[in-house]
């Protein structure tokens, strides 16, 4: 059993990875899209890669991959806290650092701090935060620091010169587990389902229509944003989470609406909430409800008004 994430060692994916992994043995891939190719060419058995941050929105890459190449599934989230420190290769004073390197989404969530402590430093992107530890710790570059990990810290044997420098202390990032498309886990009453919608055509209310499948179903949406398909202007596709599972005779519905009104519906899963918090369902939405409406129809079909 083997299990890929966004690497290099001592990324927050790897964190994530290592809650997950359960026996599972770890290997790093310098990308989203090469970590879920390798479980599309069953290198692994699944892959570990951030979707969503609490801060700075949605991971394009993950989005994008799931959507447009070979099918995976989600089998599961795990939401990690996100805590930067300030590491260097010696102890060095705060007026010393000329430039620190670190990932643009670490950057973000930095960027009062290094306003406030480092205002003249010069901040130099790096493909993810434990690289730019490898970086510094390699002596590559004229790089005086790096945003990154503790752990990171750890692993490049590092010095910690400032911890816990995020802006905001609540900051978290969602992973996703994706492996091969097969039939999702039974529904455990606080689940999550994840989908890409795509448009037949752009026209007025055509958002509404997909929306009104949920609407109507008192279907909860907790993520949707646009994704443009890369084939021409104004062509994109939805990305969503719902709350639901699709075994939930309202979500299965949902689905058969948007089969309609859709140009296609790439289902990417039905998994456990993080949080196991219970999907509440609206009075004439539950599951029971449907049933008594089928087995009315059913009669009346027969001729038994």
């Amino acid at each position: 059993m083997s299990l890929a994430y966004l690497g290099p060692e001592g990324t927050f994916s790897e964190s994530a990875a290592i809650v997950v992994a359960n026996g599972q043995t770890l290997y790093p891939y310098p990308t989203v899209n090469q970590a879920l190719d390798a479980v599309r060419k069953d290198r692994v058995k699944a892959a570990v890669v951030p979707i969503e941050n609490s801060v700075e929105g949605s991971v394009s890459a993950t989005l994008d991959s799931l959507a447009s190449s070979d099918p995976l599934i989600i089998t599961k989230e795990v939401v990690i806290p996100v805590r930067f420190a300030l590491l260097g290769r010696r102890q060095i004073q705060l007026d010393e650092i000329r430039q620190v390197a670190t990932h643009p989404h670490a950057h973000a969530q930095c960027r009062d701090w290094l306003s406030k402590h480092l205002p003249g430093a010069n901040i130099l992107p790096a493909t993810s935060t434990a690289e730019a530890a490898a970086l510094l710790a390699k002596g590559e570059g004229r790089i005086d620091a790096v945003i990154a990990s503790a752990r990171a810290a750890e692993i490049h044997q590092l010095r910690i010169l400032v911890d816990d420098i995020g802006d905001n202390r609540e900051a978290t990032t969602r992973f996703i587990v994706a492996s091969k498309p097969t039939k999702p886990a039974p529904a455990t009453g606080a689940d999550k389902t994840s989908l890409v919608l795509y448009m037949k055509e752009n026209h007025p209310g055509a958002l509404l229509e997909i929306l009104t499948e949920f609407a109507v179903r008192g279907v909860d949406l907790s993520r949707i944003e646009s994704r443009p398909t890369k084939k021409s202007m104004g062509d994109y596709t939805f990305s969503v989470d719902l709350i639901g599972h699709i075994d939930e005779a309202r979500v299965g519905e949902a689905l058969m609406g948007l089969h309609r009104v859709c140009a296609d519906v790439r289902f990417l899963g039905s998994y456990p909430r993080h949080d196991k918090v219970e999907t509440a369902s609206k009075p004439g939405t539950t599951d029971a409800e449907h049933h008594e409406a089928e087995k009315w129809l059913e009669l009346i079909r027969k001729g038994n008004f």
